[in-house]
């Protein structure tokens, strides 16, 4: 199994589809780019996860959440996770590695994510019988990272105007 697959693997045993996701990636995008779809989205969903450093964060911060849930971490720790502390940050420093591989646009999709919990990020986030401090906004960091690969790609962002307002 690749890491990729790993990480595919993750997400939905803790209830996150690619597809949830995208839908995430759609409502940030579409409003810049109609003709967008969610298939364009599912497969920069898909580009993101591939990224080992992704991967990588992923496993790292779906394996906190799961040993908070099994009450293994050390305390006070353990009652951090467990009450999703407000000024614990981690998992926030975490997503933001996931959101740095497509530049600051990536950043201040992350943001507004974090702050709206839009679609699944919100069900992870109110979710409690499990904990997911850092999955939603892991979640957050793949969709904005996503988004801003999407915005990276668009023809219409290679298009930048002249002096004079024209295009060159």
């Amino acid at each position: 199994m690749s890491y990729q697959e790993l990480a595919i693997d993750l997400l939905e045993s803790r209830g996150v589809s690619l597809s949830s996701i995208a839908k995430i990636v759609y409502i940030l995008q579409s409003v810049y780019y109609p003709a967008l779809t969610e298939e364009e989205c599912l497969s920069s969903v898909r580009a993101v996860l591939g990224k080992r450093e992704v991967q990588y964060t992923l496993m790292t911060g779906i394996a906190l959440d799961e040993l908070a849930e099994q009450k293994l971490l050390p305390q006070p720790l353990q009652a951090v996770l467990e009450a999703d502390e407000s000024l614990y940050g981690v998992d926030e420093t975490l997503a933001l590695g996931i959101t740095s591989v497509y530049g600051m646009i990536g950043l201040t999709g992350f943001g507004y994510l974090d702050k709206i919990k839009l679609g699944i990020i919100g069900g992870l986030n109110d979710d409690k019988d499990r904990i997911h401090v850092f999955l939603d906004d892991l979640v957050s960091g793949i969709a904005a990272a996503a988004s801003a690969r999407i915005a990276h790609r668009h023809e219409g962002a290679k298009v930048y105007p002249g002096p004079t307002g024209s295009n060159p």
